[in-house]
């Protein structure tokens, strides 16, 4: 069952999926479509599950699930990644590598590879300061506080001196 992203409850569990790459404002109308129908439909053993999502920056996709009424089980989550490959596939982007970081230039959106972020660091490129998006959050109040902070606060934070 669909309902408004910010109307679910702030222990609701959060899945979020970086892509490689922005989205156009076609791409994500698309998407949102495509999110809205699944949702709609996502079951648990048979019972509706109250979920939400989210585009954020043209880059993430988030969902939300109120564990509240239903919790996920082990099929449905099966048939939500099966979903996100199929987005993966229908636009040409990479949704579920997890070894990818993403953070804030400026007003910008960049995305790299763990090896090179580590390099970065290194460098000092990016610092304790650089704001990161912490994917590893699982839930709304999570979400809110601590998906976009400086990498010092983080799971980054052992890249940055």
């Amino acid at each position: 069952m669909l309902v408004d992203f910010n109307i679910l409850p702030e222990e609701s569990r959060v899945w979020i999926y970086q892509a490689n790459r922005s989205f156009t404002e076609q791409e994500i109308e698309e998407i949102q479509s495509k999110l809205d129908t699944f949702i709609d439909s996502w079951t648990a053993h048979g019972s509706d599950l109250q979920a939400g999502h989210l585009v954020k920056y043209k880059r993430f996709i988030v969902i939300a699930l109120n564990q509240n009424l239903n919790m996920a089980s082990g099929c449905s989550i099966d048939a939500s990644v099966s979903f996100i490959q199929q987005l993966e596939k229908d636009y040409n982007v990479d949704l579920l590598d997890k070894m990818n970081v993403s953070y804030k230039q400026g007003e910008f959106i960049a995305y790299k590879p763990l090896v090179d972020f580590k390099k970065m660091a290194k460098d000092k490129a990016i610092s304790k300061n650089t704001i990161v998006f912490n994917n590893l959050v699982t839930n709304i109040a999570e979400f809110k506080e601590n998906w976009e902070v400086p990498a010092s606060e983080s799971w980054h934070n052992r890249f940055v001196k």
